[in-house]
């Protein structure tokens, strides 16, 4: 009888429209659902069982959240790490886990590779995304098994309705932005289109005045059509384009990378003697602008495409595939770095519910990688980080409602890899291996408050690029060595105990991670940089809390805490000192035409000497001042103010940094010599300072 009953409601769903009437006026207000929608209502599209924290739309917008970046990073178990201040680069870093063992996919399909999550997530927009969908923990994709630390899934907004969404914003720094959303449905409610445009940009930020920016030029643009179509009752089709540029520029004030190459080209050996006044990297930068220039364009095209078939409400079929192709231009303190890489990805998958309480997952799905580099360097010991990169893979998942208290998922994935480094200095395959990776995610019910999810699971990743480790790229010019021979290989449990009252909501959660082989750059006995693997097993420990709390329909209250624990080996893998405490606290204010967000986040004091960060370097090149090896504990503090003008337009006042505290404040520049060398990692704090800015939403 339950089985019949599933299929009457999937049969009533098809008809694709919910009609409510008003009870005082002759109105209609239509909802279109379409197969995804009915499917995923039904539970026969997503997986529910593991767990999985969300970023809403709303809030990214209270937090003037330009990118990716922005929007996750007051998520709890999630450290957006800045990891240089000249580049910009900044590593998503999840349960304490490096950037590179986070996955990133929009719509559910993978889009990012282990090159563009270096320098292309500040430039994922943050217009027209409905949520972000945030799973910790290793194997927490069925279509992303490379995910050690988890995935961050970016959902599209979907079009219910014919609008327009404008938002304009300027402020300090030459701040701005402008985005525009539009959806579309057609007169037959079968045709849903989204359009997105988006440009944000800032300028460098120098805070101790000494010419170098610890912040640097950002400047991006996106476009975005996607189309969702279905055809009949039983499929659809959807199809998503994106285009993006971005151009980073940091290092040298005042000048721009025009001027700083055609310098550099004038006279590509020239050296100045000395790049600060008196070799103090904290007085005025004296030199040409190209030895401290640092600028990254990027180019991105992103194609996905989808179809999903339902047979009946037991049985559908989906077929993915995405093509993702990423250009870089790259100029370093006259090193000159390009690169292409293409990704191509295609997975296929059915969904079977064969009993009311088990549903089977089969899917098969193949992954193709290449990238192209080509530099300036003449070094006879030069070998270039090209490779190609190949995964196929099998995985079966069977989801079990063993009773209404219990549900249990149990997934298995069987892969076969191919990683080959191909300059001719590294003849045959450095990896190719098959291997098992089990998952098994379990949600018991306690009672109608408390709910525990546990999760246990193995992933694994290649190493494929000088981009794994800090700065890895910026000594090319003495030539790169490759020894990865091994995949590194993961193990993670992930618990959580939730409550849910009608006002508070509180998560409890506990991480722990292994990884064997994990990818750490050195230097051989030229001094050459060399990507290469620990022998040793690093581990890293998380706990976090999140809380909510709704006072009343006027104020809401939220809070996370969270401490990082890293073993030895871990902790030497970080050239940038990770966060190991941090607290986060917010409220939303709501009265009348007024929305105020306050958000406040304190990061606890840090042992530097314990991390691979460069404590023993000095401010100036004869060795007078040591950095300090202690990095103080801060608070830093964001606000927002919007005032409704009417219910299509709002005006916003905010601020971001607003207590204006960063690390030169102490005296404690990002940039340091070493041996006689100029390098910018001593980074433990924020490096760009209060950022006002005012702002107009409009809806049409």
């Amino acid at each position: 009888m339950a089985r019949n009953n599933r299929l009457l409601v999937g049969l009533m769903l098809s008809a694709h429209l919910e009609v409510a009437q008003a009870d005082t006026a002759d109105v209609q207000e239509v909802l279109v659902t379409g197969v995804k929608e009915r499917l995923y209502h039904a539970g026969m599209l997503k997986e529910t069982i593991e767990k999985t924290e969300v970023v809403s739309a709303d809030n990214i917008a209270k937090q003037q959240a330009e990118n990716l970046t922005d929007a996750i990073g007051a998520s709890a178990g999630v450290r957006v790490n800045n990891e240089c201040s000249m580049c910009g680069v900044k590593r998503v870093m999840l349960n304490g886990l490096r950037g590179e063992h986070t996955t990133v996919l929009v719509d559910g399909i993978p889009t990012h590779s282990i090159v563009s999550s270096v320098y292309g997530l500040d430039a994922i927009g943050s217009a027209g995304i409905e949520r972000i969908e945030i799973a910790r923990g290793a194997g927490a994709s069925l279509t992303a098994p490379e995910a050690i630390g988890g995935t961050i899934n970016l959902i599209t907004k979907e079009a219910h309705s014919n609008e327009l969404d404008i938002d304009v914003a300027a402020g300090e720094h030459a701040y701005k932005k402008f985005a525009a959303v539009g959806t579309l449905v057609t007169s037959e409610d079968s045709t849903r289109i989204t359009a997105i445009a988006q440009q944000d940009a800032r300028d460098q930020f120098d805070g101790d005045g000494n010419g170098i920016s610890e912040s640097p030029l950002m400047d991006n643009q996106s476009v975005t059509l996607r189309v969702s179509q279905d055809v009949g009752v039983q499929d659809n089709l959807t199809l998503r384009g994106n285009y993006v540029t971005s151009e980073i520029f940091g290092g040298p004030m005042n000048t721009s990378i025009g001027r700083a190459k055609s310098n550099y080209f004038a006279d590509p050996q020239y050296s100045s003697a000395h790049l600060f006044v008196d070799d103090d990297v904290r007085n005025n930068y004296i030199a040409k602008p190209w030895e401290t220039t640092e600028w990254i364009k990027t180019t991105r095209n992103e194609f996905a495409g989808s179809w999903l078939h339902e047979s009946d409400a037991d049985l559908n079929f989906t077929l993915a595939t995405s093509f993702v192709q990423h250009k870089q231009q790259s100029f370093y303190e006259g090193f000159i770095y390009d690169a292409d890489n293409n990704v191509r990805y295609l997975d296929g998958r059915i969904n079977y519910a064969f009993t009311d309480n088990q549903h089977l997952t089969i899917g098969v799905n193949n992954r193709q990688e290449t990238l192209r580099s080509t530099t300036n360097s003449s070094s006879e010991q030069f070998i270039a980080d090209s490779f190609d990169y190949a995964s196929s893979g099998i995985y079966v998942q069977d989801t079990w409602t063993a009773s209404a208290a219990v549900q249990i998922a149990f997934a298995v994935r069987a892969d076969k890899l191919v990683a080959d480094f191909i300059d001719v200095q590294k003849p045959g395959e450095e990896i190719s291996q098959t291997l098992v990776s089990p998952r098994v995610d379990m949600r018991i019910t306690h009672n109608s408050r408390w709910n525990s999810r546990l999760s246990l699971g193995q992933g694994y990743r290649a190493p494929l690029s000088f981009f794994e480790s800090d700065h890895g790229i910026l000594d090319g010019d003495q030539g790169f060595n490759i020894a990865i021979d091994r995949l590194e290989r993961s193990k993670s449990v992930n618990y959580s105990l939730n409550f849910q009252q009608s006002r508070i909501s509180a998560t409890s959660s506990f991480a722990y991670t292994q990884v064997q082989y994990l990818a750490q750059l050195s230097s051989d006995e030229y001094a050459v940089p060399t990507l290469g693997q620990l022998n040793t097993t690093a581990a890293v420990m998380d706990y976090d809390v999140a809380l909510t709390f709704k006072y009343n329909e006027h104020l809401s209250l939220s809070g996370i805490a969270e401490i990082y624990n890293y073993n030895a080996a871990f902790e030497q893998a970080f050239t940038v000192a990770p966060v190991e405490q941090r607290l986060g606290l917010s409220a939303d204010i709501e009265w009348n035409k007024w929305d105020t967000f306050i958000s406040a986040e304190w990061i606890g004091a840090r042992d530097l000497t314990a991390f691979a960060t460069p404590t023993h370097a000095t401010f100036d090149a004869e060795g007078l001042l040591s950095k300090r090896k202690h990095a103080p504990s801060y608070w830093s503090l964001d606000i927002q103010t919007a005032y409704a003008i009417s219910d299509d337009h709002k005006i916003y006042l905010g601020a971001k940094n607003v207590l204006n505290y960063t690390q030169v404040r102490d005296m404690q520049t990002p940039l340091y010599y070493e041996a006689g060398s100029f390098d910018v990692n001593h980074v433990y704090g924020p490096l760009r300072g209060r950022e006002a800015y005012l702002g107009l939403k409009c809806a049409f």
